[in-house]
């Protein structure tokens, strides 16, 4: 990528893209953007030194780009997108110049329906404490480092592997984790089946001599083809688990003075009394990748210890808001049933005596179809629930699918529908002990006034 200079990022603002544009700006690149809404992370990225717009206007493409980088989530009749493929530019997805990079780089690719972001994450601050001069490209705001790009100038990167739009099949990555393969994104695979493909397609792309972190069960349901392709390869198959008899493993689950503790636990030794910042014991797993992976490249238990220790986690991953004596108030991304059941069992294993109430905007028409049942189940979890509408994302509104569907199929009484008009007057009017607001459209926008309200009404 050397001959490419001037580089239009369609998307900018993403939290993908914006990564893969901070790296391009560290490279010596001059970086471009169009994005439809001015946020506070482009304006980060502004002062930082790309020039972005705001207004889809072929008049405002910055002339002579060497490439053009777009993410799929940009609209099929975007002006200046169809204007730049009409007119001969070189234009990729941002999957592809992921793609470009791991042919170049040492690459750590973490995959999954969920706990990509967190995994990735943990890895990259382990590898990065651990002298380890990686360089990171992250679907979340490290609070560590205010970021969700790590620079770097050693051999390796850390990426996130998205299986949506099937992106994660542009990598070529040596190390790869399988963090979970649960349905999601049926809107692009049809059914469970296909998206399991898709995974398996993923894994084949692993280079010669590779490592391949996975559950047990997740492997037993891999095609022969792709155990040929590990063997052919040579990959080294490494499992774990909670509490299992794997290679790797998490011993002795604790939680002590509101945090969570483990004992690591592998055939080539172990290490005691891990702490994570992270609650839940979805984040046990993926510390538990993450130092794997640490240890493959090098890091000793010190190391381990020390970075899981000064690791402060990912914005909006059960993210701890605001807390006094009365009141604890968590934001989480949880946009899925699975994520959702895993969030709200953090909560209640973290305050087993207190009343657990959530706020939870459902995101996209089709994942709310497809997992209605699934939505209501977790949701019934909470001791009470205020259900939003639906955020549409990229998509239509389809006929018959609301956030009442869900509404209906909860059983718990202590649910009221609200809108984003009507929210803050229903939290004002409760008595809350802990408070947790879940989903990835853009009920972020709440968090600085739930933060204000509950520090007015407990100060």
């Amino acid at each position: 990528m050397k001959e490419t200079n001037k580089i239009y990022f369609i998307g900018i603002g993403g939290i993908g893209m914006s990564a893969i544009a901070r790296y391009m700006l560290s490279q010596g690149k001059k970086v471009y953007g169009y994005d439809k809404t001015e946020t506070t992370l482009t304006k980060k990225l502004v002062d930082e030194g790309m020039e972005i717009h705001y207004t889809d206007d072929v008049n405002q493409i910055p002339e002579g780009m060497d490439l053009v980088v777009y993410t799929p989530a940009i609209p099929e009749g975007h002006l200046e997108l169809n204007h730049l493929i009409n007119n001969g530019f070189d234009v990729i997805k941002r999957a592809e110049m992921l793609g470009r990079l791991s042919q170049v780089k040492k690459t750590i690719a973490i995959a999954g329906t969920h706990g990509k972001t967190s995994t990735s994450a943990t890895t990259a601050h382990l590898l990065k404490h651990g002298k380890e001069d990686v360089s990171a490209f992250i679907g979340g705001i490290m609070s560590n480092y205010n970021s969700n790009y790590i620079e770097g100038y050693g051999d390796w990167i850390v990426v996130e592997a998205d299986e949506y739009d099937r992106s994660f099949l542009h990598l070529s990555p040596d190390i790869i984790a399988i963090m979970s393969m649960d349905a999601d994104h049926l809107d692009i695979y049809g059914d469970h089946t296909e998206m399991i493909e898709g995974f398996e397609a993923f894994i084949m792309k692993i280079k010669q001599d590779g490592t391949l972190i996975i559950k047990d069960e997740m492997l037993a349901g891999l095609s022969e083809a792709v155990i040929g392709v590990l063997a052919e390869k040579n990959v080294d198959v490494v499992l774990f688990g909670i509490e299992t008899n794997t290679e790797v493993s998490a011993q002795n689950v604790r939680v002590e003075e509101g945090k969570f503790f483990f004992d690591y636990e592998s055939e080539n030794g172990s290490i005691s009394s891990l702490q994570t910042n992270l609650a839940g014991r979805h984040n046990i797993e993926n510390a538990l990748v993450a130092i794997t992976i640490a240890i493959v490249l090098g890091l000793d238990g010190e190391a381990v210890r020390e970075g899981m220790q000064s690791f402060k986690g990912i914005k909006r991953r059960f993210e701890m808001i605001y807390e006094d004596d009365a009141v604890t108030y968590i934001d989480d991304y949880a946009h899925h049933p699975t994520e959702l059941r895993s969030a709200i069992g953090a909560a209640k294993e973290l305050f087993p005596d207190k009343k657990i109430t959530g706020v939870f905007q459902p995101h996209l028409f089709s994942r709310t179809r497809d997992f209605v049942d699934g939505f209501a189940e977790s949701l019934d979890m909470l001791d009470e629930i205020l259900l939003m509408e639906i955020y549409p994302a990229r998509e239509v509104p389809i006929e018959g699918i609301t956030s009442k569907i869900i509404f209906d199929k909860m059983k718990t009484k202590n649910k009221i529908l609200v809108t984003k008009e009507t929210l803050m007057d229903e939290l004002k009017n409760k008595e809350l002990e802990v408070l947790i607001t879940l989903g990835a459209g853009d009920i972020d926008t709440f968090i600085v006034r739930i933060d204000e309200l509950l520090t007015a009404k407990n100060t």
